[in-house]
């Protein structure tokens, strides 16, 4: 397999950075986390990128009018349930996606708290999952798809029985050992998510509120959805992302195209809007409606061509949702971000902090 690019931005592992529950349980609105903006910043000779440290309810302020946010419309669906491996005696499984033949993509991890992937598992395993049988089939999406060469986390596993309908009725959110506690699912859901399939929040989208989305429109800024429904996000150094549903409607189409042609900015609400308005533009570079699975690696050797900015989450390092940062942002913007947030503490993964990137084109 050839080896996946790797993003160049360095910084500290932020292990005491990580939010421990959502802002509401720190006594915070949604739209009352921080938001870092970071503009400029591209890697000729530019001025120094201009930071600025503010609340995510600011961001209608740092915008202009016709500007257009797209956002993703997947709810977060219950996709973690417990599980007996006989080797491992109890494990945490996280189904990370339906496949087209009625298989499921599993990812195995240790009990209690999801804290690591178990890598030792084997072809034609039988293991329990929400008090179904199950059996791993093969490696996914191919035996060699662990860059390290260390075992695999993810197996195209069959089950006996209906594991969705066991989901509903006894899954949880999927979460890992850095919360403090467990949370309901209403806790991983945004505000725009009414098409349920993300097995992980996407969560760019969480600190907007009605309130927010408001003042976004009085402020002549347009909001366009997309779906994808995300899989799980905890991928190895040098991992690539899997595979994802997606669609994009003729009309987001038709509202990114014509806010280009118009001179105005197109940012995503997410690397999952990214990914997925990336996958709808043709070769000749015109987006149109698209849809069904994308594996859409975007990186600064193949470049957005439809997005000119990104809200986003702080991803660890050397992950591929980082190395997607810097292509939408450019290297020397994205370094300087992480510094700045590494430097002002702020707070990392799901229910964390944000940050607002808009480079120089």
């Amino acid at each position: 397999m050839a080896a996946l690019l790797l993003p160049t931005t360095r910084f500290a592992e932020p292990d005491e950075l990580t939010a421990p529950g959502p802002p509401e349980s720190r006594g915070l609105a949604r739209d009352a986390v921080r938001m870092l903006v970071a503009r400029g910043g591209d890697d000729g000779p530019a001025a120094e990128p201009e930071i600025r440290h503010l609340r995510f309810r600011e961001l209608p302020d740092q915008l202009r009018s016709g500007d257009l946010l797209v956002v993703n419309d997947s709810a977060t669906i219950a996709a973690e349930a417990d599980g007996l491996l006989a080797r491992h005696g109890p494990i945490v499984v996280h189904a990370a996606t339906a496949l087209d033949d009625g298989s499921w993509v599993l990812e195995l991890r240790t009990a209690p708290d999801a804290a690591e992937p178990i890598l030792d598992a084997h072809r034609g395993e039988r293991l329990t999952v929400a008090d179904l049988q199950a059996t791993l089939r093969e490696p996914y999406p191919r035996p060699d798809s662990s860059p390290t060469g260390s075992g695999n986390r993810l197996w195209r596993t069959d089950i006996d029985g209906d594991l969705g309908a066991a989901l509903l009725a006894e899954g949880r959110p999927i979460s890992y050992g850095y919360l403090d506690r467990r949370y309901p699912l209403d806790d991983y859901q945004t505000l725009f998510g009414d098409r349920p399939g993300s097995v992980e929040m996407p969560s760019a989208g969480r600190p907007f509120t009605r309130r927010l989305v408001n003042a976004v429109a009085a402020h002549g800024i347009g909001i366009a959805t997309i779906t994808l429904h995300t899989g799980v996000s905890s991928q190895d150094v040098g991992e690539g992302p899997q595979a994802e549903r997606f669609e994009v409607s003729a009309a987001t189409a038709r509202q990114v195209a014509a806010t280009r042609r118009d001179g105005g900015r197109v940012v995503a609400v997410g690397t999952t809007v990214t990914r997925a308005l990336e996958s709808a533009v043709a070769a000749d570079g015109r987006i149109g409606p698209a849809g069904g699975w994308t594996d859409r690696v975007i990186t600064p050797d193949d470049p957005p061509r439809v997005v000119d900015g990104l809200i986003t989450g702080w991803h660890n390092p050397q992950a591929s949702h980082l190395l997607l940062v810097e292509a939408v942002a450019g290297a020397a913007l994205t370094q300087a971000a992480y510094d700045a947030a590494v430097a002002g503490g702020y707070l990392w993964h799901e229910f964390g902090d944000s940050a607002l990137l808009l480079p120089t084109r």
